[in-house]
C-alpha cells in the first residue's frame, strides 16, 4: 500500500520502519525537520519502569502545593482554564480506582514492551549505540514523602523490576554531589536513556529515507476519508492521495482526528527544560526530583535540566522564567551548582490524553485511518512499542499486547 505518516518525529519516523519492513511505499508528511518539537528536547529517558499514570492520589496529593506557585511544577494560565475544564474533568475521572487500576494495566503492558521494541529496531538499524544504561535514580526531601512511595516501589519489586533503596547518606555515595537536603532515594539499575533524543530522532528519519521512505515539508491541512482511501489537503504542495494513513502528528493530532469522525480529548502539556554544558551538574545518571516536577538527564550533548507541566495551549508564548524556577529548586539539591549557568533554553508541547494512554488504533469509522498519538511524557519510550503495535495492525496480526486500552473508541 501505499501509507503516509502524518508526523516525522520520533513517533511517525520509528512507525515509518515498522511499515517499510512490510514493503509498503511510506511517505512522512511534516511541517517541520525530524527532531524538532517534543522529539528533540525531551529528557531522553526510556522510561520502561513506570507503571502509574499521572492521573492518581500522588498528582492530587501535590497539586495545591505546585497551584500555589505560578512557576512551581503544575500551572494553568487563567485564560486557558475554561478551555482545560474537560480535560480537568476527566483526568478526575481517570484517577478514581478503578479507571486507575485499568489504566496502571495498560502502562505495564506497554511500557513493558517498550525496551525490548527499542533494541529489536535499534539493532536492526544499526544505531544500538544510542543508548545509554546508567540506571535511573529518583530522590526525595520530605521524609513523608519518600515513606508515601514505598507501596509503588513494592508494586515494582513485585513485577520484578528491580529496585535498591539508599537513605541519604547512601544517595551521596552514588552521587556525591547532591546534598543534605536529599533525604532518600530509589536505584533502578535497569533504566536507561539515549544519547541524545533530537539525534536519535535525526538518525531514525533519515535512516527511513535511506530504505526508501519519502519525507514532505509541509502542513497537513485535512483529511478527507472515504473506503477507496485517504485524500490530505496540505499547505503550499499538491494534495496527497494515500491507501492509508497513521496520524502521529503529537500535540497537533486532535483537529486531523476531528476530521475522521474521532472526537479525542488531547491537549498540550508544555514543557521546559534548559541544556547545559556537559558535566555542569556533576551527575552520572539521569536523576527524577520527587514532588518537584523535574528531571535531569546527563545527555551527550549536555546536561538537561527539564520538566514543568504548564496548560496554555499550542500557540501562548513561552514563559522561560519557568526554567529561572526549575533552577532555583535545583540549587536546593546541589550544593555546588552556582548561579550564572549559561545554556540552551526550550519550551516544547507534550500530546497529552487525561488517563496518560496514548492513542493507537484504527479510527472508529475509517479503517484506513490508524491514530498513533498522545503519548504524553513517554512519547520517546513507547515508540518503538507502538510503531510494532501499528505495524501488527497493518499486517492484519496478532499484536504483541492488547490494544483494546488504547482505542479511540474509549472516549
Amino acid at each position: 500500500m501505499r501509507i503516509t505518516i502524518i508526523g516525522a518525529g520520533i513517533i511517525g519516523a520509528t512507525v515509518a520502519h515498522e511499515l517499510l519492513d512490510q514493503g509498503h511505499d511510506v511517505v512522512l508528511i511534516d511541517p517541520e525537520e525530524p527532531g524538532s518539537g517534543a522529539s528533540r528536547g525531551n529528557a531522553g529517558w526510556i522510561a520502561h519502569l513506570d507503571i502509574l499514570p499521572l492521573a492518581s492520589p500522588k498528582a492530587w496529593h501535590n497539586m495545591p502545593r505546585w497551584m500555589l506557585d505560578p512557576l512551581g511544577p503544575l500551572s494553568i494560565r487563567p485564560a486557558y482554564l475554561p478551555r482545560l475544564a474537560p480535560y480537568l474533568l476527566r483526568f478526575l475521572l481517570a484517577s478514581r480506582a478503578g479507571a486507575r487500576a485499568a489504566g496502571t494495566q495498560a502502562i505495564i503492558a506497554l511500557n513493558g514492551l517498550a525496551l525490548p521494541a527499542w533494541e529489536r529496531r535499534l539493532a536492526a538499524l544499526g544505531l544500538s549505540d544510542h543508548l545509554r544504561r546508567r540506571g535511573l535514580l529518583s530522590v526525595w526531601s520530605r521524609p513523608a514523602d519518600f515513606a508515601a512511595a514505598q507501596p509503588v516501589i513494592e508494586a515494582q519489586k513485585a513485577l520484578g523490576i528491580a529496585v535498591e533503596l539508599f537513605d541519604g547518606a547512601g544517595v551521596r555515595r552514588l552521587e556525591p554531589a547532591f546534598g543534605p537536603v536529599v533525604v532518600g532515594g530509589a536505584w533502578y539499575p535497569a533504566g536507561c536513556h539515549v544519547a541524545d533524543p533530537r539525534d536519535l530522532t535525526v538518525a531514525i528519519a533519515s535512516a527511513a529515507v535511506q530504505r526508501g521512505a519519502t519525507l514532505i515539508r509541509a502542513k497537513v491541512e485535512s483529511l478527507d476519508a472515504t473506503a477507496e482511501g485517504v485524500r490530505l489537503t496540505l499547505a503550499g504542495v499538491p494534495r496527497e492521495a494515500a491507501d492509508l494513513v497513521v496520524i502521529a502528528a503529537g500535540a497537533w493530532s486532535r483537529p486531523l482526528a476531528s476530521d475522521v469522525g474521532d472526537a479525542v480529548p488531547l491537549d498540550t502539556e508544555r514543557g521546559y527544560n534548559i541544556t547545559l554544558a556537559r558535566g555542569t551538574l556533576g551527575l552520572e545518571r539521569p536523576v527524577m526530583f520527587e514532588g518537584e516536577g523535574m528531571v535531569t538527564s546527563p545527555l551527550d550533548s549536555g546536561d538537561r535540566i527539564g520538566g514543568a507541566v504548564e496548560f496554555a495551549g499550542l500557540d501562548a508564548p513561552a514563559n522561560m522564567a519557568r526554567v529561572d524556577a526549575m533552577l532555583a529548586r535545583l540549587r536546593r539539591f546541589l550544593p555546588g551548582f552556582t548561579d550564572g549557568v549559561v545554556g540552551e533554553r526550550w519550551m516544547g508541547c507534550r500530546p497529552s490524553i487525561p488517563d496518560s494512554l496514548p492513542v493507537i488504533g484504527r479510527s472508529a469509522r475509517h479503517a484506513n485511518v490508524i491514530h498513533a498519538f498522545g503519548h504524553g511524557h513517554y512519547g520517546l519510550t513507547q515508540a518503538a512499542a507502538t510503531a510494532e503495535l501499528v505495524g501488527a495492525m497493518v499486517a492484519g496480526q496478532a499484536a504483541p499486547i492488547d490494544p483494546a486500552p488504547f482505542a479511540v473508541t474509549r472516549f
